[in-house]
């Protein structure tokens, strides 16, 4: 592979060295279209060597009318990055299912020139996650609301019936009527739990600070479950404020944030970081229809610990999925659902050096007669 003609000098080929090292693939569009650079990886995406992708066009190589055209003219318009989320480039020479993010920047040193970078998708992702973990969590809505009413009525009895007997119960007996008690109990705090799915009131939403949100959990943790782990900040003050309700984005945080210390556990190196970051360009498709939505808000919650399963990781989400001994499986779900009411998406990274829970959510943006705009500034 190689740069552009004329390019070979010893930066170029330290540049090269450096962008084949990268497990994506990237490529470099010139102004009249032609793939002037290819990874290592662009040669294994594309089915082709470096050299017979220069010989052709963009347009060559993927289908026709592919979002993936009209980002790089947009970029070139624009001479800004754009980022594009589960963005469809199947075809015949690809992949029958190949599913990217996409990752475009305009170089300013080769005026007309774009680089892409590609983020491979599995067919899972096809799916929306927002919908997906929307529809995940709204799974035991209805569960919710049976248990609440054919459940917790009899369990009442239960508790009443136990607390009699144990009253002229012996003291062998007595531990059995505490310990029906105490299982009655328990299997009522958890259908309360459950309750929360089948809550479908709007929800209050307003301007947040963000960081405030954050400085709260933060301030819980270290109090808390969390008193002899490191928690850091990396924080983008400039970032403006989410369109949120704010108990219900402290609930989210704090859920993350202890999944991350228990993850560290009794590690003394292990650390938390809270970054916030603002993402110009992402916006991802609603399904069943044309529109985008542009979420420019990034929060991340990020541990050094063990991280999760691959098994576990694609269902992560789901209600009554746990690794914990004593744990319910509602936590995640109740997170998923929150973000997506808020017409955000959750995503999770995992690896065995540490897990990244990612959110993206709309901002803020006042405007006339109350109406909203997306990230772009489109009136909705």
């Amino acid at each position: 592979m190689n740069a552009t003609a004329g390019q070979g000098t010893e930066m170029a080929d330290a540049a090269q060295i450096v962008l084949n090292t990268i497990r994506r693939p990237v490529i470099m569009i010139s102004e009249d279209g032609f793939i002037t650079f290819a990874n290592a990886d662009a040669e294994d995406f594309f089915r082709s060597s470096a050299t017979m992708l220069a010989r052709n066009t963009l347009s060559k190589l993927v289908p026709f009318g592919s979002p993936l055209l009209t980002l790089v003219d947009q970029v070139r318009e624009r001479r800004a990055p754009v980022n594009e989320y589960r963005v469809d480039v199947s075809s015949p020479r690809l992949g029958i299912e190949k599913v990217v993010d996409l990752y475009v920047a305009p170089v300013s040193e080769f005026p007309g020139s774009v680089v892409v970078m590609f983020q491979e998708r599995s067919m899972a992702d096809k799916i929306d996650r927002q919908m997906t973990h929307r529809g995940a969590a709204r799974s035991v809505t209805g569960l919710a609301a049976m248990l609440a009413h054919e459940i917790k009525n009899p369990l009442s009895g239960i508790r009443g019936a136990a607390q009699l007997l144990e009253l002229s119960a012996s003291d062998e007996d007595r531990a059995l009527t505490r310990l029906i008690t105490d299982e009655t109990d328990r299997i009522v705090s958890l259908v309360d739990r459950m309750e929360v799915f089948s809550d479908e009131r709007p929800i209050d939403r307003y301007p947040v600070n963000i960081h405030v949100v954050l400085d709260h959990v933060k301030a819980i943790a270290k109090n808390g479950f969390a008193k002899k782990i490191r928690i850091l900040e990396d924080y983008d003050p400039s970032l403006p404020p989410v369109f949120a309700n704010r108990d219900q984005l402290i609930q989210v945080f704090l859920n993350l944030v202890k999944n991350a210390a228990e993850a560290i556990g009794s590690d003394p190196h292990g650390e938390i970081v809270l970054s916030t970051a603002f993402r110009p360009g992402i916006r991802v498709s609603v399904p069943g229809t044309q529109d985008r939505v542009s979420l420019p808000l990034e929060f991340c919650v990020r541990d050094n610990g063990s991280g999760v399963s691959e098994d576990i990781l694609p269902i992560l989400f789901d209600p009554f999925i746990t690794t914990k001994p004593n744990g319910s499986g509602l936590g995640l779900a109740l997170v998923a659902k929150i973000v997506g009411e808020h017409g955000g998406i959750i995503e999770c990274e995992s690896t065995p050096r540490g897990t990244t829970f990612r959110i993206l959510m709309p901002a803020w943006k006042e405007t006339p007669f109350g109406a909203e705009e997306d990230g772009e500034g489109d009136r909705k």
